[in-house]
């Protein structure tokens, strides 16, 4: 069988048990099985981010602030219609790893994350949204976190976990002070070839067949675009839906639909 006729299938027993239905009346229902792909690390170039702003899927993208392209293609991704997230950097558990401008640091004072933070938010034109940059330090302790998370949420946006780490607390603290959040299920391309990339693709949208929605990152390689695009292509018509981060982010309450299932890199 195809894959797109396999999800087709899928998705309709799936709705099907969802909705208390058999698999024939399943088919005529509308398959919520929608994930979102985050495209990080944007602002070093700007030849890959266009190629990506092509693709025929709804992307989103996280951009660095302070680097030579971030306002320019910030700028160019708010007039495509996409959403975009500051990509926040934070300390890292490896003290060689420099998380680049802008990062915040778990000995920082709140005033200091407060102040970073919110010059980040506003380096980045047209943000809606935070998520870390490396971090797993950071994301691991909840009085940094906190601190950043509340800036985050005065300044009216919400904050995807990219999940670096499985010790973080990001996203359980945010939801403790009831802002949007989010947390990453996978990241894409942790091994760079399209086959590696199109499967780890599938993977998500086995999470999201069993949970309803799923986030995946993934960063501006031509691997990781050629493989979008093809695996785009192959769920065409099948009822899976690669959707805008904002639409599937909660408001912050426990027991939200974005499952986590991390394959951390402790960065």
């Amino acid at each position: 069988m195809h894959r797109r006729d396999f999800l087709r299938t899928a998705i309709q027993w799936t709705v099907g048990g969802w909705l208390g239905l058999n698999g024939v009346a399943a088919a005529g229902a509308a398959a919520p099985v929608r994930m979102a792909l985050i495209i990080d690390d944007i602002g070093r170039c700007r030849s890959i981010t266009r190629f990506f702003l092509k693709l025929p899927a709804d992307l989103t993208f996280a951009v660095l602030p302070h680097l030579a392209y971030s306002d320019q293609m910030a700028r160019e991704i708010h007039d495509h219609g996409r959403d975009l997230l500051l990509h926040q950097p934070m300390e890292p558990f490896n003290p060689k790893l420099s998380p680049g401008p802008g990062a915040v640091y778990v000995g920082d004072s709140k005033d200091r994350i407060d102040n970073v933070v919110a010059s980040n938010i506003h380096a980045v034109p047209h943000a809606i949204g935070v998520n870390n940059h490396m971090g797993s330090r950071f994301t691991s302790s909840r009085p940094a976190i906190l601190s950043a998370l509340e800036t985050i949420k005065r300044e009216g946006l919400f904050f995807v976990d990219s999940m670096t780490s499985h010790h973080s607390c990001a996203y359980r603290t945010a939801c403790g002070i009831n802002m949007r959040a989010g947390r990453s299920d996978t990241f894409l391309d942790t091994t760079r070839h399209p086959d590696a990339i199109i499967h780890r693709l599938y993977q998500l949208v086995n999470t999201a067949l069993t949970t309803g929605t799923a986030v995946g990152i993934g960063h501006p390689f031509p691997e990781t675009a050629a493989a979008i695009h093809q695996f785009s292509a192959e769920i065409e018509g099948t009822g899976v839906e690669i959707a805008s981060i904002s639409s599937l982010i909660n408001s912050g309450r426990p027991g939200s639909p974005i499952h986590s299932r991390p394959l951390t890199a402790q960065i």
